[in-house]
């Protein structure tokens, strides 16, 4: 049990960082494009209580690390208004874009601090796991967030490539999202398994390629 409270407090450290500049990037870029529905709900901010959700940032993550050892969960959406936007279509893409692209930055900040704490990261496990967490925790987040499944932000951005009638009619799986989402999680590998071939598509499209990015750049600083 102690191991599994100290993988939390390791993942608990970045996560909120991560979840907190990601939820805020979506606020920023729809005011900066003409929607202050955001500024007006008090989430322009980088006050990590403003963005976390008491179940699925806090309770969700800690049951699932304590009984499957898969750490997954989400902060409270961002409220934008698309017909706020100057081009809803256009403008949308970006709002939803922010997020990701904020990981992605952060993933870089935090492989360029390691660079330059490296002899003391190796000496200080604590320091070199935080490190490799927030790399590889926002790279999970900026890919799984960039897949096209509504309500996720890939599903924005792909959306304002579709025709009207297409991109009406797939915005309208948003509620089912959350469902779909778990299902890939939790339901396709249980399912497989009884078939003796446990497919896991999340991994294959998310936590793998988050692992080989981050292999890659920490192999670049020379940190392994």
């Amino acid at each position: 049990m102690s191991d599994t409270i100290i993988q939390i407090l390791l993942f608990a450290v970045p996560a909120i960082i991560a979840i907190t500049l990601h939820e805020a990037a979506h606020g920023y870029t729809a005011n900066f494009f003409g929607d202050d529905t955001a500024k007006r709900a008090g989430r322009l901010s980088f006050n990590p209580i403003r963005h976390i959700d008491p179940f699925g940032t806090i309770l969700l993550p800690a049951m699932l690390a304590a009984t499957t050892g898969f750490i997954f969960g989400y902060a409270k959406p961002v409220p934008v208004d698309p017909q706020q936007l100057r081009n809803p279509r256009r403008d949308m893409a970006f709002v939803a874009a922010a997020g990701p692209l904020t990981n992605i930055a952060l993933a870089i900040v935090a492989v360029i601090v390691f660079y330059f704490v490296l002899d003391l990261a190796n000496q200080n496990a604590i320091l070199w796991k935080v490190l490799i967490m927030s790399i590889q925790l926002n790279f999970v987040l900026a890919i799984l967030n960039l897949l096209p499944l509504p309500p996720l932000d890939g599903s924005k951005v792909l959306a304002a490539f579709l025709p009207d009638n297409l991109r009406h009619t797939y915005l309208r799986l948003e509620p089912y999202g959350f469902l779909i989402l778990l299902a890939l999680i939790f339901l396709v590998p249980a399912i497989t398994a009884q078939f003796g071939a446990r497919i896991n598509i999340l991994s294959t499209l998310v936590s793998d390629p988050a692992f080989s990015l981050t292999r890659y750049f920490v192999g670049l600083i020379g940190a392994i």
